[in-house]
Order: C-alpha cells, then sequence, then structure tokens
C-alpha cells in the first residue's frame, strides 16, 4: 500500500495556494488528509480537489501534529506566526514567503540544488525562493559548470498576481475603466498600474532597493552557492496577470561559445529553448507552463565575454506553486 501524507496549506485561498492544490492533485501527490487553511476573513470558504470541495478553515485554531507537511503559501508575517507552532509539532515545512532566516530554512530549487536536503535534521524546513530566483536559477545552474560567471544583471518584468488576487483585480478595474473612458481612481497601486510600467515593486530602503530586489540577490547567491556572486536587480511592475519576464546579462571571464551554451539549455530540465529568431512571451508561452522558457541568447554588442537570454516563467504556477511542491516530492523520499 502507498504510503499517504497528511498535509496542511496555509494560506490556501490565495493565487499560489490555490494553484499548489491543484498541482498536488495533477502530480497525484500522495495525499492523506489534505487541511486548508487560511485567515479568519477567507475561512469556510472552500477549494475543488480530488472531486470534492474542501473547507478552508482558521489557521489559528490548527493543531500542527495531525499533518506530517504543512506548506505556507501566506506573507511573512504568517509564517512568522505560525512556523514554530508546526515544528514544535513535529511537522516539516515548506515556506514560499521568504520570511525564514537561510540557516533555519535553506532555499532550494531542485534542478539546481537539491543536494541540500541531504544536510537537514527532521523536522525540516526549506524554503522555497521568489519566483523571479526559481526561473533565473532554473536557467544559471546548468551554465554553471560551462561559463565562468561572474556578474548576473537582471530586469525582472513582474506580473501584478506576484502580490497578490487584489493586485490582479485592481489591474482588470483598472483596464476597463480605461477602455470605458470612466475616471481611473488607483486603490492597491499608487498609480496607473494598466497600460504602464512601474519602476518599482514595493518600498526602497535607504539605497534605493527595495526587499523583493535584495531578497532575489541573497536566495540566487545561495541556491547557486556562489556567495560572491555580484548581482545587480531592479524589479519592475508589469500590467501583466500572469507570467514574469526577465532580461537576463551574464558577465563572464571568457569569450562565450554559444553553440555550446544552446546545447547545455536544450538538455537541462525545467527549460524550454526557443529555436533561434524567435521568442516567447509570458501569455503565449508561458502561463499554465511548468518550465522556464528561453530565449534570444546572444553575446554582447561589442563584448564576446557578455551573454545575454530572455526568460519567461508562469510566476505562480513554475516561480512559486510546482517548485514547492517539487521540494515536498524530495522531502517524501526519506526526510517528512
Amino acid at each position: 500500500m502507498t504510503q499517504t501524507f497528511d498535509i496542511a496549506v496555509i494560506g490556501a485561498t490565495g493565487t499560489v495556494g490555490e494553484t499548489l492544490v491543484q498541482i498536488l492533485e495533477e502530480l497525484k501527490f500522495p495525499v492523506g488528509t489534505l487541511h486548508l487553511l487560511a485567515s479568519s476573513e477567507s475561512a469556510g470558504a472552500s477549494v475543488p480537489f480530488r472531486g470534492k470541495n474542501v473547507r478552508v478553515r482558521e489557521v489559528d485554531e490548527f493543531d500542527f501534529s495531525k499533518v506530517q507537511l504543512a506548506f505556507f503559501a501566506a506573507g511573512p508575517a504568517v509564517t512568522l506566526s505560525f512556523a514554530p507552532r508546526a515544528t514544535a509539532a513535529g511537522c516539516a515545512l515548506i515556506d514560499l514567503s521568504g520570511a525564514l532566516p537561510a540557516d533555519q530554512a535553506p532555499q532550494v530549487v531542485p534542478e539546481a540544488n537539491p543536494h541540500v536536503l541531504n544536510t537537514l535534521k527532521k523536522p525540516v524546513q526549506l524554503g522555497s525562493p521568489s519566483a523571479s530566483t526559481t526561473a533565473l536559477a532554473v536557467v544559471l545552474a546548468p551554465l554553471r559548470g560551462l561559463l565562468d560567471i561572474q556578474r548576473v544583471s537582471v530586469t525582472a518584468n513582474l506580473a501584478v498576481s506576484s502580490q497578490g488576487r487584489e493586485a490582479v483585480s485592481e489591474l482588470a478595474r483598472q483596464t476597463a475603466e480605461l477602455l470605458n473612458v470612466r475616471p481611473l481612481e488607483p486603490k492597491f497601486f499608487d498609480r496607473q498600474m494598466a497600460f504602464n510600467l512601474l519602476a518599482q515593486v514595493g518600498t526602497p530602503d535607504a539605497q534605493g532597493h527595495t526587499s523583493l530586489e535584495k531578497r532575489l540577490v541573497h536566495e540566487l547567491r545561495a541556491v547557486l552557492d556562489m556567495p560572491l556572486l555580484k548581482i545587480s536587480v531592479t524589479c519592475i511592475q508589469a500590467p501583466v496577470f500572469f507570467g514574469d519576464s526577465l532580461s537576463v546579462s551574464l558577465q563572464l571571464g571568457a569569450a562565450v561559445n554559444l553553440d555550446a551554451v544552446n546545447q547545455v539549455l536544450e538538455a537541462a530540465p525545467g527549460v524550454e529553448l526557443v529555436e533561434a529568431g524567435d521568442y516567447p512571451t509570458a501569455v503565449g508561452d508561458a502561463v499554465g507552463q511548468d518550465v522556464v522558457y528561453i530565449g534570444r541568447v546572444r553575446a554582447g554588442v561589442d563584448d564576446p565575454a557578455e551573454l545575454n537570454l530572455w526568460l519567461t516563467s508562469d510566476n505562480v504556477r513554475k516561480g512559486a506553486a510546482l517548485n514547492a511542491v517539487q521540494l515536498a516530492q524530495l522531502l517524501i523520499k526519506g526526510f517528512v
């Protein structure tokens, strides 16, 4: 008889939480009892799973000793409040918020650093990185052995779903208002989001960097095991509902061999290399898919030691929910 695992999903009514439940079903994860948890405002809702509607309950009242594994798909404050309870109950956890320190819950992308799990003790605590980090790690990990990567420069054009369901609704509302020639009143965003680009995602610190930009730097260094790697990041809010698109430039220690790069990327797990002359888009290619799409692979205009790439992936599915479930698949092989 196949062993099953009782699982809790915190943040089950959010975009990532709902997708996570969907992927658990799609991948036939050996779930015994599924406990869906959220705040008191969302309790009472239901989420479909295996032909039934599972009722969402308040996380405040949950006994974590009932489950072997918990996914934390809500915000950092929720993780910080309830992760200690889960761990004290002997429950393994996978956090998607980035709230836990790296020495407590190391960030892992299965295509890049699965070996980290071999060093952990029970109850296991893992971090699933931000969607941008996951996409970058999936692509850069197979290139580590081929290229002397000295610097990574990233412009991340992020979908509004990275900020949750309310941001998605705001973009839809603003779009409708503009198309119907009605006055636009920003609510979630501080200015017009529809048909516009916002130069930052979140509030910058005294040096001008947002928490998401700093999170990407720290997570990518950790996942690639390159603590001295120089990384510059600009996160832009794009008027796209789902799917992040990243323009990436790598400064290398020697001239790049594009044929070798393409061969490595074609063989790498979790990626789809688009043929030369074409390029992928979030809406046309990435949304709903389980891979990171790569296009526009090229050397620098006047620097043969520069490699430029265009990446796009489903930020909610591939970047968040799927990565977390893949980590759970690794865990149940012996760590839960």
